[in-house]
């Protein structure tokens, strides 16, 4: 029988888990710590230091429980089950679960389930799916194997990383083109079957002899489930998988070394460098002085990917000038030529044809579908979609099109009421959905009473701000750096929400990980309407949806500790 060769617990152990009663503010605690340990570490170049430390996190309970709150509770894939069929919804199941963590048979890994997912132009994208078992393994072994190479990571890369997003990277892009160093050329490129085609042999070198190197490698080669067969895996890693992201970055560090890249000691680049790198995950581009430079540039890297395993995509790659323009993670890229500055040309960043297609056909279908619903639900879905997609191109020069997507949204709205009251007047329609609300200056809000469906032109564009070269949330050099980060980034459009966010620092009050982890958000009111409590700002704070019932399962300690901590906002 084989064994990992990190014990995490022996089943002797194991103590009962009263889920509610659980100390998050301390478990997010401990991990971070353990952490940024590893991560100065590495850093420093103690590996013998960083191989004791990230054996300590393997065996943490607090990064078991952690674990297992993050797959189960917060990633949006915690309702799919996996071959097993197994989906963790109760505590008890939960505390269960930490149990089965403590068996290190690695013979228990299971293959993944092979589901299809419809992409936007027509085609499918495969996606592998462990089990809920195994991807609570796969985050206890992400914590301790992520800091130590999030010290090595180059400050381009941008993808499935903590604390980077696709904004730092199309702001990134933005910089260098609008810097005048003349790299106009582009080479936009996306690597084939990124995620099916990693060289296994090649990744696990690259890990060398991590603690749970054998748990990783059990993983790669646990096969897939489909049409009820089990198929081998000899290439690839499952997306799908929680750590299938971090094991993509791992193989493809070093892109910028074969470049010769070259950036000075505050993480700039050289203005001498032939070119200039951003990645995010397997789509990358690179910018140069001329096209034979990025002709040099593709071949370069495609042999550099060979090596492991992969190739760069024909149909996807491809050679441009940036007056042409592009397409990057939903973003078009384009320089245009004006009067209005001393170059003669401005750089634009707005939401690409293909968003905007893609947003049209969400919202036809949506409104399809919501049909016999009542208009509050409908409201309620709608803004839902509408939030999620002006959070992610408020940051870019979109103010025309929300405009032109609101007098889209305008007739969707007519021909939903006209279909749902045949025989009314138009004024009479008129009068029951659209109105005016304080604040607007527009009679056309289409709404119910205190409820209306947000307008995308209302969405106030605010630029993203880089993140500094390789900083990293680990490292705690940079602590109070990330603490302003993320409190002066609120991912919310209603101004209430966003004063709730600065507050509170970006941080949940009651588990103090932070509010935008991917876990529902609620607003909770500290003293109960029925108890005398009011809608006022100052009788409100954002928690995530498990704290909220954690919050009402044990009432009386956790309203103290909230409210002790919201004593200086009160009036």
């Amino acid at each position: 029988m084989l064994n990992a060769n990190v014990t995490i617990e022996t089943k002797d152990n194991f103590k009962k888990i009263y889920w509610h009663s659980i100390d998050w503010k301390e478990i997010i605690q401990k991990v971070n710590n353990l952490r940024r340990r590893i991560y100065r570490a590495s850093a420093n170049g103690n590996m013998k230091l960083v191989r004791n430390l990230q054996r300590l996190m393997l065996k943490s309970r607090a990064n078991r429980l952690l674990a297992i709150r993050r797959v189960t509770q917060i990633n949006k894939g915690r309702k799919s089950p996996g071959i097993d069929k197994i989906v963790v919804k109760t505590d008890k199941e939960r505390s269960l679960l930490m149990e089965k963590l403590a068996d290190n048979n690695l013979s228990s890994v299971k293959p993944i389930k092979r589901v299809y997912i419809p992409k936007s132009n027509g085609e499918s994208r495969p996606l592998g799916l462990p089990t809920i078992l195994d991807r609570c393994r796969q985050a206890v072994v992400k914590s301790a194997l992520e800091p130590y190479w999030e010290a090595k990571f180059e400050g381009c890369s941008y993808g499935f990383r903590p604390g980077r997003s696709a904004h730092d990277a199309i702001q990134r892009i933005s910089g260098i083109i609008r810097h005048g160093t003349n790299r106009n050329w582009i080479l936009d490129a996306d690597i084939k079957g990124a995620f099916d085609n990693i060289d296994h042999n090649f990744l696990l070198k690259i890990i060398g002899n991590f603690p749970a190197r054998n748990w990783i490698q059990a993983w790669l080669k646990s096969g897939v489930m489909q049409d009820y067969q089990i198929i081998k895996t000899t290439a690839g890693t499952p997306q799908g998988g929680l750590i299938s992201p971090l094991l993509l970055n791992i193989t493809l560090h070093g892109m910028s070394d074969i470049l010769n890249i070259i950036y000075n000691k505050y993480d700039h680049l050289y203005s001498k460098s032939e070119y200039a790198l951003v990645r995010y995950a397997d789509d990358f581009v690179v910018c140069a002085k001329s096209e034979s430079s990025c002709i040099r540039a593709k071949s370069i890297i495609n042999d550099w990917l060979s090596i492991r395993g992969l190739e760069l995509s024909k149909e996807k790659t491809r050679i441009l000038h940036i007056n042409e323009g592009f397409d990057f993670l939903g973003f078009n890229i384009r320089q245009y030529k004006t009067n209005s500055t001393r170059r003669g040309v401005a750089l634009l960043v707005k939401p690409s044809k293909d968003s905007i297609k893609s947003f049209k056909k969400r919202m036809s279908i949506e409104w399809k579908k919501s049909f016999s619903w009542n208009i509050d639900r409908i409201i309620d879905n709608l803004n839902s979609k509408i939030f999620g997609w002006c959070s992610y191109f408020n940051k870019v020069v979109s103010k025309k099109i929300f405009s032109n997507l609101d007098c889209w949204m305008w007739i969707r709205q007519a021909r939903f009421a006209c279909r749902k009251h045949p025989k009314k007047s138009w004024e009479w329609l008129k009068k029951k959905y659209w109105g005016r609300i304080k604040g607007r200056n527009d009679n056309w809000v289409f709404m119910n009473k205190d409820l209306y469906l947000w307008k995308l032109q209302w969405t106030t564009i605010k630029r993203h701000i880089l993140v500094k070269g390789k900083s990293s949330p680990d490292n705690s050099k940079l602590r109070e750096y990330w603490h302003k980060r993320q409190a002066d980034s609120p991912k919310y459009l209603f101004k209430s929400r966003q004063i709730l966010w600065r507050r509170q620092k970006g941080k949940c009050l009651v588990c103090f990980d932070l509010i935008d982890n991917g876990e529902s958000v609620h607003v909770h009111h500290i003293t109960p309407i029925r108890c005398g409590g009011t809608d006022h700002i100052n009788n409100l704070c954002l928690l995530h949806e498990n704290c909220h019932r954690q919050v009402h399962s044990n009432r009386g300690q956790l309203i103290a500790a909230v409210c002790k901590l919201l004593e200086p906002y009160a009036e």
